[in-house]
């Protein structure tokens, strides 16, 4: 285990309208404020978004297992922000329910709000973290 002790800094509360991209939104937001770390936390509505609910086998490099919101449903989740060199990398995990259906999962494309969804994005200062690519698994890993 390796880790690094960090402290709360701005915190950044955003709103997300109808068909907004909520990764996209979530980066540009870190992005333009300069939001080398930090997490994020959301509640909300979606209508699309394409989710990995797990790898196929136990086995490197993994193969992921797609899923698709493709019509609206309840969100919610919790995800960090690091960066990979030059751009903010979102890691978000979520619960997306609709009528008796739930489904749970690592948020990575296509994500679009329906309606409304909040954001409350907490910067974490004094830490250098930053995601990596990692040649074994293929995947991009944060490295502390």
């Amino acid at each position: 285990m390796k880790y690094q002790i960090g402290r709360p800094g701005r915190i950044v509360v955003a709103r997300l309208e109808d068909r907004e991209d909520v990764i996209g939104s979530i980066v540009t937001i870190a992005k333009t404020e300069n939001i080398r770390a930090g997490y994020v936390s959301i509640v909300g509505g979606m209508r699309e978004g394409g989710i990995v609910v797990g790898p196929e086998k136990d086995e490197f490099p993994p193969t992921p297992v797609w899923k698709t919101l493709g019509e609206s449903h309840e969100v919610t989740g919790f995800g960090t922000i690091f960066w990979q060199d030059d751009e903010p990398k979102v890691h978000f995990h979520g619960t997306f329910g609709k009528k008796d259906m739930v489904k749970m999962g690592c948020l990575r494309k296509d994500s679009e709000t329906f309606l409304v969804l909040e954001a409350v994005i907490v910067e974490i200062e004094g830490v250098d973290a930053k995601r990596v690519l990692d040649p074994e698994s293929g995947m991009v890993l944060l490295k502390v």
